[in-house]
């Protein structure tokens, strides 16, 4: 067995014969279908959205279709948007990250305890993103070095960042002193849109570039499609499944920036949810739950879909119950739907 400087990896048979393992493969014809498959996906995804959007306004006339709304659901989406991103890297990878909304409440409170205000907007705004970083690579060494299961890890993380947020906070609301935090992330809006949307847009294009167009993002694709052949092909898995949930603690940081901004305040119990909710945006946007396939872009569409949902169902007063039975509804469609993908993407 050879690795070529491509990354392909070859097994030559007794009479001579070599058979291309995985890179060639997923750099073939199961790499072009999934390419079309997610353009008619992405396209399906619209037009669900443009239904939803029928829905709301034939359901709500006076309050869904305004313009109002329509940038409420933007800036409602922005903080989970960027917590999607680091979630599809994991995903991708063949991982899960259960702790991301956890990571968001401890990253909000320890920013806006009155220590850290102290040291300005830039000391909270450093705080935010070393405690995301920092958390993030705590899973990322216990996973990818010490190799213990994501599932685990990460649901252990869930529990203690929690716990540790409530125990910084002591359960209690920590409002923002300083003007200036609150005005950087919600002040004037620039060309017409919500400042948290722009932010939001900027983290996608870096994130897609990062994605789709970096060794880094080659190296994700290929750990999540076959861990021993990228092995084989001389990637460092560790190496690189650590600085993929550190990436996804980024991502966590930034968003806790952006709804500690939004509310004014930070609280333990921000980000309640949010790891189910950014799965279910990344399942919905077409990203294999085994890993090995996925799109940002999708992951995007799948993050407002559910916004508008929820937007949807808050205006026709509909129980919070009635909504979660309705995502859980739709997470098990999208796996489903995701049952033949693998099958068919190979060569």
């Amino acid at each position: 067995m050879t690795a070529d400087r491509d990354g392909t990896v070859r097994t030559t048979t007794q009479d001579g014969a070599e058979s291309t393992s995985f890179a060639r493969r997923y750099l073939g014809r199961g790499a072009r279908w999934w390419a079309r498959a997610g353009e008619v996906r992405n396209l399906g995804l619209i037009l669900v959205l443009v239904v939803l959007l029928v829905v709301g306004a034939v359901t709500a006339p006076d309050t869904f279709p305004t313009w109002s709304n329509a940038r409420i659901i933007l800036i409602t989406s922005a903080p989970l948007g960027v917590v999607t991103i680091g979630m599809t890297f994991v995903i991708i990878s063949g991982g899960i990250d259960l702790s991301v909304g956890a990571i968001v409440a401890l990253a909000s409170v320890w920013c806006t305890t009155a220590a850290t205000q102290d040291f300005g907007v830039g000391g909270m705004i450093f705080t935010a993103i070393t405690v995301g970083v920092c958390t993030g690579l705590v899973n990322g060494i216990l996973i990818g070095y010490i190799q213990l299961v994501p599932f685990i890890v990460t649901l252990a993380m869930l529990v203690s960042a929690r716990g540790l947020a409530q125990r910084i906070s002591e359960s209690r609301s920590q409002r923002i002193t300083d003007p200036g935090f609150r005005e950087l992330f919600i002040g004037n809006d620039i060309l017409g849109l919500p400042r948290l949307v722009w932010i939001l847009g900027i983290a996608y294009v870096l994130g897609w570039i990062l994605l789709n167009r970096t060794t880094f993002g080659r190296r994700t694709f290929a750990i999540g499609g076959n861990l021993e052949a990228a092995r084989l092909s001389g990637i460092d898995v560790r190496r690189q499944t650590a600085l993929i949930y550190t990436l996804s603690g980024l991502c966590c940081g930034i968003a806790a920036l952006m709804i500690t901004a939004r509310t004014n305040t930070g609280v333990n119990t921000h980000g309640s949810l949010w790891e189910l909710d950014a799965i279910a945006a990344v399942i919905i946007g077409g990203t294999l739950l085994t890993g090995g396939r996925g799109t940002l872009v999708g992951s995007f569409l799948g993050v407002v879909i559910f916004t508008t949902i929820t937007s949807i169902f808050t205006h026709n007063n509909l129980p919070i119950e009635t909504q979660n039975i309705a995502k859980g509804l739709i997470i098990i469609g999208a796996v489903l739907l995701q049952r033949r993908a693998p099958a068919r993407s190979g060569p």
